[in-house]
């Protein structure tokens, strides 16, 4: 089984911080996992971006995983990539990439979930937990109850794929998460909005390694 962070720190396209400037704060603060979401940028600024990235992580110990961008496997220090498309063929995806790649998908019900771990995905973001302000989408948000159910029908399938939940989650949101059976969260807005970037990272970390 592949290494899986449980809190796992999303980058966005914000106007007060760059992506290589959230990865380091983010680093800085502990993260282990930073999962580079950036859809905005030709490819030649995208992979400038990995790069000086993927820089900081080495010299933090710290995976990193894109999103979607699949073919630039192999052109930069990318541990895995986040693929948001919930119809995407993993099967197909995990013979381009080899078995070395760590390869997430998105879910929203649990049919989702079956076939991410059926075709061969490593983890699962199922959410949205929350309207999120970040990501805006048009999907039905799961709730405490949506994550319940979700993770006792994958238990009674005897599917032991790593959940994480994602999706307009506060740090008071936390301990009821943890206790659906999920196996982490991803975390964007409610760190970067923070009026100290480091301090609400130990917070979600302390909350989710509890």
């Amino acid at each position: 089984m592949k290494y899986i962070e449980k809190l796992q720190y999303i980058t966005h396209d914000l106007p007060q911080l760059s992506h290589i400037e959230q990865t380091q704060l983010a680093c800085e603060a502990g993260a282990k996992w930073i999962q580079y979401r950036c859809l905005s940028k030709t490819d030649e600024a995208l992979l400038a971006d990995i790069n000086a990235i993927a820089e900081i992580c080495d010299d933090w110990g710290t995976t990193l995983i894109v999103t979607d961008h699949i073919h630039f496997n192999g052109k930069a220090d990318i541990q895995g990539f986040h693929m948001e498309d919930m119809n995407a063929d993993f099967i197909t995806l995990r013979k381009q990439v080899g078995n070395d790649v760590t390869l997430g998908g998105a879910a929203n019900t649990i049919e989702n979930l079956v076939r991410l771990a059926k075709d061969g995905a490593d983890y699962a973001a199922f959410g949205p937990y929350a309207i999120s302000e970040t990501k805006p989408n048009d999907f039905l948000t799961l709730g405490i109850d949506g994550y319940i159910s979700g993770m006792n029908q994958l238990k009674e399938a005897n599917i032991g794929l790593p959940v994480i939940a994602v999706g307009g989650i506060k740090i008071y949101d936390v301990e009821a998460l943890m206790q659906t059976g999920i196996y982490g969260i991803a975390v964007s807005g409610a760190i970067y909005s923070a009026d100290d970037f480091i301090e609400a990272y130990h917070d979600f970390y302390d909350a989710v390694k509890v």
